[in-house]
């Protein structure tokens, strides 16, 4: 018998995490069915959230009630939903920090996928290789404008801390893997010195392309199709930015491109990785430990790394002082300088 200074075990967390997949799907159908759009300009009832949504009143109850659970709506006296401080940030279709695309990709993308986890962890073989161009680039041509929201803060972040200013020459800046451009708009919002070039996929760089239009900045980017690893980036860059690439290109490809990156800095240019990091001992952080599962089911050689693994990688390559910022993101940012 458990002495009273026992705790009880129980199979709680095992019981919750039977209905892991509940909370992004119940997400996605709020999301669909414009729950949220239709609280943002205040609370309703289950009836006024009927009219506004076209749903139907049993498939609205159940799910709000749910995202009530879930801290996700609030619920007064009268039986008026409304939107958390949360919900109200980043789940309205129309605020410029809306998540829904990153839960439209949980649902429609990865779980699928992760329903064959088993065969994957037994053949070490993922679904597909989505860092491959032929069947990544189609992929990433949707995703990278979801995502958007989930990295601009931390590119924000990173920008102030360059602190390139308002007046002198040019400066020069490599967006590596661009996607949406998220990287290189902030830098170029932070400062009119900056010029960025912005290397992705041929299928990809149409969908930055718009991006960076949308911000206003097309007269300040150039852009290079074609892979990281055959691409020509060219020489003489003062910042250049890999956002969350390394992960999905497994050691060998992530070291190889560290040195193509070299190489394309000028003396006393910076160095900038954005990545899902883990600890040395791989025990945490809990974000950075499933995004390896994530990649072992989506790329052939990816996992997520380590400060120390990435600050080697970096020294090898010829960079000095790697070091870490603190960012709004998930992870530190890791900086280096090309002597």
């Amino acid at each position: 018998m458990a002495t009273a200074t026992q705790a009880q075990v129980t199979p709680e967390r095992i019981m919750q995490m039977a209905w892991g997949y509940a909370p992004p799907l119940i997400l996605e159908a709020a999301i669909k069915h414009r729950v949220f759009d239709a609280l943002d300009s205040g609370p309703k009832d289950i009836w006024q959230v009927e009219k506004a949504t076209g749903a139907s009143v049993r498939g609205l109850t159940a799910i709000m009630n749910a995202l009530v659970g879930l801290n996700f709506l609030a619920i007064d006296e009268e039986g008026r939903y409304a939107l958390t401080p949360e919900s109200s940030a980043f789940l309205v279709s129309t605020k410029p920090g809306f998540m829904g695309g990153l839960i439209r990709h949980t649902s429609e993308h990865l779980v699928p996928r992760w329903l064959h986890l088993n065969k994957v962890v037994a053949t070490g073989q993922p679904v597909a290789a989505v860092n491959q161009e032929k069947s990544g680039g189609e992929f990433f041509h949707d995703f990278v404008t979801d995502i958007f929201p989930m990295s601009y803060p931390a590119a924000q972040y990173m920008a102030n801390e360059m602190s390139f200013g308002a007046s002198g020459e040019p400066v020069r800046v490599l967006d590596l893997a661009a996607g949406s451009g998220v990287w290189g708009i902030a830098q170029a919002q932070a400062s009119p010195r900056v010029r960025v070039t912005a290397v992705d996929w041929p299928e990809v760089i149409p969908v930055t392309q718009k991006t960076v239009a949308r911000f206003g900045l097309a007269d300040r980017f150039s852009f290079v199709e074609g892979d990281l690893h055959d691409a020509d980036f060219g020489s003489g860059y003062q910042l250049a930015t890999l956002g969350h690439i390394l992960h999905s290109e497994g050691e060998a490809l992530s070291r190889r491109l560290l040195g193509k990156t070299f190489e394309s800095l000028a003396s006393g240019g910076t160095i900038a990785v954005a990545e899902f990091l883990v600890n040395q001992e791989r025990t945490g952080p809990m974000t950075g430990l499933l995004f390896a599962v994530n990649m072992l089911v989506n790329t052939e050689n990816g996992t997520t790394w380590s400060v120390e693994e990435i600050s080697a990688w970096l020294e090898e390559a010829g960079f000095a002082n790697p070091r870490t910022i603190p960012s709004p993101g998930h992870s530190p940012l890791i900086l280096a300088t090309r002597p």
